[in-house]
């Protein structure tokens, strides 16, 4: 049975931080609209802020349906699985807005990350303001080993210059599938 908390105390940031994989979902207002769901991961790329408070960060990909969501209407779930240990789903809904590159709000943004991986390559920081935390079993979650993060993100966007990353949002991530603008 599953249980809802009234923050991220010390003993659910611990799970949260452990997990090397986590899931972001989001969706438009127009219930045309697709529902995006996104494996996230690489160590120090997620922080938690506070009791309410968490963000990641957002690197180049070939969408970004999250940004557009957000901006669209700010609703966003983020999904932890304990894939080793005791079995658990951890579960923060909220809402979220996020700073991208380049902007004024950026650098004070990424000051939360303490240890993060190369910053080349980075989009945007997405900070929630979680309303609801609540976990349930995972009892049907399989038992996985973690081998270590993927370099493949990082060393495909190393050879891209600052420059061929502004092209690339301005082409590649101008709008979501659905037409909604990301930046």
């Amino acid at each position: 049975m599953g249980k809802v908390y009234p923050e991220i105390d010390g003993r659910l940031r611990t799970f949260i931080e452990a997990q090397p994989v986590f899931f972001v979902a989001t969706a438009p207002t127009s219930v045309d609209g697709h529902i995006n769901l996104s494996p996230k991961g690489m160590r120090g790329t997620f922080v938690v802020l506070g009791p309410h408070r968490v963000a990641y960060l957002d690197y180049h990909g070939s969408g970004a349906e999250t940004i557009a969501h957000l901006r669209d209407n700010g609703r966003i779930t983020l999904m932890f699985c304990a894939f080793a240990g005791p079995p658990k789903v951890v579960r923060l809904h909220g809402r979220g807005d996020t700073v991208a590159v380049g902007t004024p709000d950026f650098a004070a943004r990424l000051a939360g990350f303490p240890d993060p991986p190369d910053l080349h390559a980075v989009r945007a920081v997405v900070t929630v303001e979680v309303d609801r935390v609540s976990d349930s079993c995972g009892f049907s979650v399989p038992l996985m080993e973690y081998q270590g993060d993927r370099d493949m993100l990082l060393a495909n966007h190393s050879r891209r210059t600052t420059e061929d990353l502004v092209v690339y949002r301005a082409t590649k991530n101008a709008a979501s599938i659905d037409g909604l603008p990301v930046f």
